[in-house]
């Protein structure tokens, strides 16, 4: 017969209801992540209802948050800071507005560059060297020997001369980066177009690349509100915050 009273749960059963160890429910009492608990006079953890119930709220807002905000906002709830706790939350949904608005700038870089035709190139075997690309776009050398030092330029070196020469791809790369600096794009969206273009290697690859990382943010905007409104109902249950 069972000596656990009703309203108690052990440590193993807690563990259970969740699929994780004993030893993860003793760190989620340490971090915070779960109430306060009492102690037996024999120096047993007294695990309750209420700790069922954080825990199950904590693995959902996990889902949309992941665990070092879980961490962070659970901890400040179970301490009673609940200014710290809605700030940690508003700083995830921060996180997501700020990637969508980077993916938009990067689209609309992208199809900057897109509506611009490429520069024709001249055809000599080994490239075009760095004064030819300056006229070809319209910079100074000056420019493309600092795009080259912030990594946005690759041109290779010619053997014996050292001189810089560049393919027709980084032909393209030095228009690419000329068009989003003139249109006032900062460098992480020069950089984040030219990183596309080479990784995926055509406008359609691009194009649905940036869509498929748009529907994956549409998707975890989604667990972040799932997990913010798991969060809202156990804030009310505990009386922290008004119904309905």
């Amino acid at each position: 017969m069972s000596t656990v009273e009703p309203d108690r749960l052990r440590a193993v059963d807690l563990a259970a209801t969740v699929g994780i160890s004993v030893q993860q429910v003793r760190n989620y009492v340490d971090l915070g992540v779960l109430p306060p608990v009492a102690r037996t006079p024999a120096g047993y953890r007294i695990f309750t209802a209420a700790h069922a119930r954080a825990l199950t709220v904590a693995r959902r807002f996990a889902e949309g948050h992941g665990w070092s905000r879980t961490r962070e906002v659970m901890a400040a709830v179970h301490r009673g800071d609940l200014p710290a706790a809605l700030a940690a939350l508003d700083g995830g949904h921060a996180e997501l507005d700020r990637e969508r608005a980077e993916i938009r700038r990067v689209l609309g870089a992208f199809e900057t560059v897109v509506a611009s035709p490429a520069v024709a190139v001249p055809a000599p075997r080994r490239g075009v060297r760095i004064g030819a690309v300056a006229d070809l776009v319209g910079v100074r050398t000056s420019q493309l020997r600092l795009w080259e030092a912030r990594g946005l330029l690759r041109p290779v070196r010619e053997p014996g001369t050292g001189y810089r020469v560049y393919d027709a791809a980084e032909l393209r790369a030095a228009q690419v980066v000329t068009l989003l600096r003139r249109g006032a794009y900062p460098w992480e969206i020069v950089a984040a177009v030219l990183d596309e273009l080479r990784t995926t290697g055509s406008a359609q690859r691009v194009r649905a690349e940036l869509a498929r990382r748009e529907q994956d943010l549409h998707r975890r905007s989604l667990r972040r509100l799932r997990a913010s409104a798991a969060l809202y109902d156990y804030l009310r249950e505990r009386g922290e915050a008004p119904p309905g």
